[in-house]
């Protein structure tokens, strides 16, 4: 077809190289790590409870990277995607890679995202796309399959509330299959037949897996992690570090349509 080969390049030339996006996020994951240990000794426990990785409270302020083109062209903009909330042409992006065990995710979810969502998505400024980065073993992954099915009625941020709707336990049966039927029936999910059906897919856990390996791909290893038009926030912190990082990158983007006009 006419264009296809000119498309075609675009489009590669526009995905981040892993390896150079690694090297700017090597200062992201060096926090991370520190902010472990510093959680191990002070809770004289692991973090981990059996995982992978380890879930962040909050990082140095040396973490709080400017933006990067590279991490920028993660946006997927998709309209349709029932895993993301706001205009797909919202000025500012937030790229959430979260786990359904993690609790500072949890934290996040009942603290800070309802005043994002009340006072930048719902006025335009803001689009929140959610990445499924379960590291905390089989429930993680299965919560995470769990809520790309509910997404494919509509539900997802429906069950996404009732999942984090209180601190639960991890790898204890809180997330076993017929505790995510019930969260998908809170939810409001109508076909649960289908929705068992959509979960246990090859669909599901290729969707789960995209979305793990492009956070791997650019050196996520805790959660909650955060893109914001690009720059990197580690961590469920204060909600100001959110709206303060939103705000500049509203104004910027103002300014520069400003300027194209």
């Amino acid at each position: 077809m006419p264009g296809t080969s000119a498309t075609s390049a675009s489009s590669r030339a526009a995905r981040p190289r892993p390896d150079r996006v690694r090297r700017l996020l090597a200062v992201i994951v060096l926090a991370a790590a520190v902010v472990t240990a510093v959680l191990v000794l002070v809770l004289g426990r692991d973090t981990t409870g059996g995982g992978t990785a380890a879930s962040t409270e909050a990082s140095t302020p040396e973490a709080q990277e400017p933006a990067h083109p590279e991490l920028l062209a993660l946006a997927r903009r998709d309209a349709a995607d029932p895993l993301a909330l706001g205009s797909a042409d919202a000025p500012v992006v937030l790229i959430e890679y979260s786990d359904f065990q993690c609790p500072f995710c949890g934290r996040f979810a009942r603290d800070t995202e309802p005043d994002l969502i009340r006072d930048y998505v719902d006025e335009g400024v803001l689009r929140i796309e959610w990445r499924n980065f379960p590291v905390f073993g089989t429930e993680s992954d299965q919560a995470a399959r769990a809520g790309w099915a509910a997404g494919r009625q509509g539900r997802f941020w429906q069950f996404h509330d009732a999942a984090y709707a209180e601190p639960r336990r991890r790898n204890a049966g809180d997330f076993s299959e017929a505790n995510l039927i019930a969260m998908a029936r809170k939810a409001g999910v109508e076909d649960l037949a289908r929705f068992e059906k959509d979960m246990a897919s090859d669909a599901a856990h290729q969707a789960v897996a995209r979305d793990r390996e492009e956070g791997y791909g650019i050196g996520v290893t805790s959660t909650p992690a955060f893109l914001i038009n690009g720059r990197p926030v580690l961590g469920a912190q204060p909600t100001d570090v959110f709206t303060d990082i939103i705000d500049e990158e509203a104004e910027q983007a103002r300014q520069q349509k400003d300027g194209d006009e």
